[in-house]
């Protein structure tokens, strides 16, 4: 057999699975954000029960929609300008709805949704809005059983080390499979080092771990992992994991993207909570309902106001001029990331119907939505044509209370009430004027016409802001306070009503506040009739008899240091996600993590402690015909960083990066207002040298490299990034001024050691790389580079153009090394 057989097939076999998950993904979104509109918006005169079927058009199934109706196919997969639905939804010749255009951020829904493919679930007959669940039934399927503790299986080859290992050898076994060497030493350590703290290491550090890994190598691992994890880089890396799964921005996106400029507060709050190694369920606790907790100093209530932001920064539809319908949206939002983030099911798909796939009635999704309406959420955003905006928590002396904003994130500006009113002063003046002189002489009226009706424009519009804006000594403009995003219990907290089909206005029966039946296999939590019910909810979650919270939390941390979970789908544990491919491993996993308190460090150090952590990367013919995608893990993955990590990379290699935190936020610098209105996108444009996880995430408006190199769409939930290779990126490396200026830098350090000759100045621009010693082939073929680059020095060029030009030589070397696949990948 041809040897590249194997790797066709591996190819093959890898773009299958990509695909499904891509559909997994694409099924739920459907579900989410098209099928709602389909059913409020078109259903009535577009699908089988409709009494006139409009146009020969039917939106009830997928082949309809795909078929289309007298005027032509209404959803083209993957092709914009063929689906006629979006001519219709933008009134663009079509007019669907009839009587109203759908919002923008729906309309880009829709197109997002085609660009995906359309993938589409329904099949040739519509499904009933209701159905019947068997919940005994249902807690057959793997991830509602109860989390059994299994005992490691014995590995009779002797390859295991650890129980983790004992696994992974049992399924090995079982298909015939043998693991791959150990990886170099110096491909662990860098890959530890990324890993844990996001950071290559440096070549010091790499001769360290190869001495001690010569004497004794596990010993050299544990040793330095202990020290990684407690690095204080260790919570930059493994924060910013968490932040792209509770949606951190810094803004509210959507038509209105008015900043949040105490947002940073949260992202500080889950830096220093993963620094700590703060256990997982106080995490959660603190999350949904800080507020609610006794605290033991001031520091500490601070601190857990601050962790319930997690629910306060969502995305915001400001512009909404129907306040039940953005209340009811906020509320799905916080029962979306409450229940994806912590148990890894989608309950906001129960919004407008019974969930289609898993075990979860509309009526338990209103049991929860209660328990959210029954919360004030201090999101705190202000500013002209902000229909929807919010107070903010305002922090002194131990206390904390609700204020208006002030409209300018803590620093005066020209939103404030105090300059609108000055403003107003000088235009009521200018009227005054041209009065004065009217009644002096008339004949003046007609040429002063336009000025007075624009003047009188300004003025309506200073009263306006007036009227909107915060009281005469704004609470963000006042001394010795800080201000936070979180929620509070409202003044009544109470249930709410079942919205039939979702729509915020039509109601059904009131639903008591309650909790998910299929997650709910030991004691029930009792909501107090006088709060809102979040502290029952936390307890709920975190209970140890929960099936999911235990699992979806540990599947997080082995995706993130094998490049896939043992669930794949690490935000969908439902029947639509993907079965576990090492289910015991996870219950082993998923028990051992709460007998050791929660600890997130205690479960990496037992993962990156293992064998199968540390394998090499090889190829075995005989294991790619048989397990193409490396599901049961006989070599390690090769993993593309993440682009915080290529950033921070760049810049400690060329000698720049600067390693303390940061400080608050540009966002709170600029300030409170609209993006687009008061406040220009290049106002967050900023050339610091911090570690990236400290850079703006304004949602619509984020830093160029992040945007080219995959970074998660801020407004939603997204446990695991995608990956791709596309022009833009190889683009960027090759001729951004980041690259260029930080290319030059690595140059400008090399050509520093005086005491190198240019192959030893190769060796150390490979180390600082790509962190190992280049070949001796490289190394003539670099060294032939810049003797060729810079063979036109001479004599009778200055002392400065010769430098320039080996720099300009060094420089080359650099951003080859930079823009090479062996610096953006970890093996």
């Amino acid at each position: 057999m041809s040897p590249r057989l194997p790797l066709a097939v591996l190819f093959i076999l890898a773009a299958s699975s990509a695909a499904t998950a891509q559909d997994k993904a694409g099924i739920a979104f459907f579900e989410k954000e098209i099928r709602p509109v389909l059913v409020k918006e078109c259903y009535s005169c577009h699908s089988a029960n409709s009494k006139e079927v409009k146009g020969g058009l039917l939106l009830d199934t997928r082949e309809g929609i795909r078929q289309g109706g007298e005027t032509g196919k209404a959803v083209v997969p993957s092709n914009l300008d063929d689906s006629l639905i979006l001519e219709a939804i933008r009134h663009e010749g079509l007019e669907m709805p009839p009587e109203k255009q759908l919002p923008a951020e729906t309309i880009a829904k829709f197109e997002q949704w085609i660009r995906m493919g359309a993938p589409d679930p329904r099949d040739e007959k519509s499904a009933p809005v209701r159905r019947t669940i068997d919940f005994e039934k249902a807690k057959d399927f793997w991830a509602f059983k109860p989390v059994s503790n299994p005992a490691a299986p014995e590995d009779k080859t002797g390859w295991a080390k650890s129980p983790v290992d004992q696994f992974i050898a049992a399924q090995l076994s079982e298909k015939e499979l043998k693991p791959v060497a150990d990886a170099k030493p110096e491909t662990l350590v860098r890959r530890l080092y990324f890993d844990l703290i996001g950071l290559p290491p440096t070549p010091a550090q790499i001769d360290d771990f190869k001495q001690a890994a010569e004497k004794n190598r596990d010993k050299a691992v544990e040793e330095l992992v202990d020290q990684l994890l407690s690095s204080s880089h260790f919570g930059e890396r493994w924060g910013r994991h968490w932040l792209d799964v509770v949606r951190y921005g810094e803004s509210t996106g959507m038509e209105r993207n008015a900043t949040f400029p105490f947002a940073w507060r949260y992202r500080d709050y889950v830096i220093s909570a993963f620094n700590s190694d703060k256990p997982f369920n106080d995490f959660i606790r603190e999350q949904i309902a800080g507020d609610l907790l006794e605290s033991d100093s001031p520091e500490q209530k601070f601190e857990r106001l601050v962790a319930t932001g997690m629910l306060a920064m969502g995305p915001k539809s400001l512009n909404d001029n129907n306040k039940e319908n953005f209340a009811m949206d906020v509320v799905d939002e916080q029962i979306d990331v409450s229940t994806r983030a912590f148990l890894g099911i989608t309950a906001s798909c129960a919004r407008c119907h019974d969930h289609k796939f898993d075990p979860i009635p509309q009526k338990e999704y209103y049991g929860l939505a209660g328990i959210f309406r029954s919360t004030d959420t201090l999101f705190g955003t202000s500013g002209t044509g902000n229909r929807n905006s919010a107070r903010i928590l305002a922090w002194a002396d131990g206390k904390a209370v609700p204020v208006a904003p002030a409209g300018d994130g803590g620093k005066k500006n020209n939103q404030s009430k105090k300059n609108v009113k000055k403003q107003l002063q000088v235009a009521e003046q200018k009227l005054a004027r041209f009065e004065e002189q009217i009644k002096q002489n008339p004949k003046l009226a007609d040429r002063l016409q336009k000025q007075i009706a624009a003047t009188e424009k300004q003025v309506a519009g200073f009263k306006r802001q007036m009227k909107n804006s915060s009281d005469p000594a704004p609470a963000t403009e006042q001394k010795n306070r800080e201000f936070l995003m979180a929620v509070l219990d409202t003044s009544n907290p109470s249930d709410t009503q079942l919205r039939l089909r979702g729509e915020p206005d039509e109601r059904g029966a009131t639903i008591p506040r309650g909790f998910l039946t299929i997650g709910s296999t030991g004691h029930v939590p009792t909501i107090e009739k006088d709060g809102s019910g979040r502290l029952s909810l936390a307890e709920w979650i975190i209970q140890k008899d929960n099936p999911l919270t235990a699992r979806v939390a540990v599947n997080r941390v082995w995706q993130h240091l094998f490049g896939r979970g043992i669930v794949a789908t690490v935000d969908n544990f439902g029947a639509n996600g993907d079965r576990p491919t090492h289910p015991e491993l996870l219950d082993w996993l998923a028990a051992d993590f709460v007998t050791n308190g929660w600890s997130i460090k205690q479960t990496i150090r037992t993962i990156v402690t293992s064998r199968v952590y540390s394998l090499g990367g090889e190829d075995n013919e005989v294991a790619l015909e048989i397990d193409p995608g490396n599901a049961l893990l006989w070599r390690a993955n090769h993993r593309r960083l993440e682009v915080e990590a290529i950033r921070d990379a760049i810049l400690q290699a060329s000698g720049e990066l600067d390693i303390e935190p940061e400080k608050a936020s540009i966002v709170q610098t600029v300030g409170d207002g609209i993006v687009g209105r008061n406040l220009q996108a290049d106002q967050f444009e900023t050339n610091n040298r911090k570690r990236s996880v400290y850079l703006p995430i304004v949602r619509g408006n984020l830093p160029e490299m992040l945007n080219l190199f995959d970074f998660p769409e801020p407004s939603i939930i997204s446990g695991s990034r995608d990956v791709t290779t596309v022009a833009t990126q190889a683009l960027y490396m090759m001729n951004s001024e980041f690259m260029m200026t930080k290319s030059e830098s690595l140059a400008k350090r090399v050509l520093g050691e005086a005491d190198m000759d240019d192959s030893a100045r190769v060796a150390l621009t490979y180390r600082l790389t790509v962190g190992r010693l280049p070949s001796q082939e490289e190394t003539e073929m670099a060294v032939a580079f810049v003797e060729e680059t810079t063979a036109s020095l001479d004599e009778g060029q200055s002392k400065k153009e010769n430098d320039n030009a080996k720099t300009k030589a060094w420089s080359g070397l650099a951003q080859a090394l930079f823009g090479s696949a062996e610096f953006r990948y970890v093996e």
